[in-house]
């Protein structure tokens, strides 16, 4: 086995990042991506990305600062399929905790699938705690254009930042 470390930092994600960001989502994705990047210009969301030294990002994520009155709200978090299990998911989530702390705010909150159980763990390790569940769903764009509904349970979860 060789290990290898990556030295790797998190920043804004801007639009030039978004084609690079195709593992993350369709591109109708990442079209809501970018309309969720003016938002991040207003000051109503942070949209983070994590990136080696080539500046690539491997891993992104928002906090949403409208969707829940008094808490940061994690959303759209993912890591490269070929980088999950090394502790990226946990340096991001780190990073929009300081995000939140640093708008003055001491809890945050998010939604799991119910049908990921390893993000779940991920969480659940990070501290955060399950706190009530929900239907969720939204449009997706097949790869061969077709459309249709994508309905799941999210669990929502919340972590009291100190």
């Amino acid at each position: 086995m060789v290990k290898v470390e990556l030295r790797l930092s998190v920043r804004d994600l801007v639009p030039a990042d978004l084609e690079h960001c195709g593992w993350s989502g369709s591109e109708q994705h990442l079209a809501g991506v970018a309309r969720q990047l003016e938002r991040a210009r207003l000051g109503e969301v942070d949209y983070l990305a994590v990136c080696p030294p080539t500046g690539i990002p491997v891993a992104k994520g928002g906090v949403d600062y409208r969707a829940e009155e008094g808490a940061g709200t994690l959303w759209q978090l993912a890591v490269h399929p070929a980088l999950q299990s090394c502790g990226i998911g946990t340096l991001l989530v780190a990073a929009a905790e300081r995000r939140i702390r640093e708008r003055g705010l001491w809890r945050a909150e998010l939604g799991v699938e119910e049908c990921n159980p390893r993000a779940r763990a991920l969480y659940e390790r990070l501290g955060y705690v399950a706190f009530d569940r929900r239907p969720d769903s939204w449009d997706e764009t097949a790869p061969d254009g077709s459309s249709r509904r994508y309905e799941t349970v999210c669990t929502l979860m919340r972590k009291h930042l100190s």
